[in-house]
This record gives C-alpha cells, structure tokens and sequence, in this order.
C-alpha cells in the first residue's frame, strides 16, 4: 500500500495548473494522465483508461447515477468539454497492488463558463489489467459549501 505523505513533489500538469502530492507511481502517473485528457478534452483517450464494461458511480449531482459500459460513460464524460481550468491537491491517496485500487480524496479548483468552483471529491478506482473496471466518483462537499 502506498500512502501519499508530505514528501511527493508538486506536479505541474500540461496546462500549467498544479496537481499537487501525486506519487511517483504507476497509479500517480494513471491519474496525472487522467487530469491530462480531462484538459485536453480528450474523451477517447480518457475512456481508454476504463475497461469496455466499466462502472462508474457518480455522486455529482446529490444522488448516485450509475453509469455502465463505454457509451454511458461518454455520456457522463460530457461534463468535461465546460472545463476551461483544473487544479487538483491531493489530501489522501491509497493504493494497492493485488488487487490494483486506489482510493483519493482531492481538492478540486474547477474554473468554467460560470467562473472558479472550490469542491472536495473522495475517488476509487478498481482497476482490471490495467484499466479502471470501477470508479466511485465522489463529491465530499460540493461547490456551494454543502457536504455529501
């Protein structure tokens, strides 16, 4: 298991935001990429990261929504094309190796049309040979202060 602690380096992403505490691991670099394609837009690239029958659990809008395979997923994934900026502070990341998961709580900076958003997401990824087979997408306390 390996536990973020106050000696991972703060990483500046493509679009010069920060990600900050993000280990040097094979999962820190699954997430830096994440972050990456959620910028770039890239939702191709960013479904690649999940199996062809994934399962996404989404707390976002104050009830769960579940999302199953690719083209559920893409629909959720539309959110992104509104992100104009994303800073990301990882206050704790656990991750295992058999079987692969990680578990995160961030502090997210989203900017958008409607300006900059403060939230605080808990995340979980399964993964399957290497790709998330599951992700509980969390939201810990939403924009308006409110917590889950």
């Amino acid at each position: 298991m390996h536990v973020v602690s106050e000696n991972c380096a703060h990483l500046t992403n493509k679009k010069g935001k920060n990600m900050k505490n993000v280990p040097d691991s094979p999962l820190g670099q699954m997430y830096k990429a994440h972050i990456n394609f959620i910028l770039d837009k890239n939702i191709e690239a960013l479904l690649d990261q999940y199996t062809d029958d994934a399962m996404l659990i989404s707390s976002f809008m104050k009830k769960p929504i579940i999302y199953k395979g690719r083209e559920q997923l893409r629909e959720h994934m539309q959110g992104i094309l509104g992100i104009q900026g994303l800073e990301t502070e990882i206050i704790f990341w656990s991750e295992t190796e058999e079987p692969q998961t990680l578990m995160i709580t961030e502090q997210i900076t989203m900017t958008t049309a409607d300006g900059v958003a403060n939230m605080r997401f808990a995340d979980s990824w399964v993964l399957r040979d290497g790709k998330i087979a599951i992700h509980f997408a969390g939201m810990v306390q939403y924009p308006d202060g409110s917590l889950a």
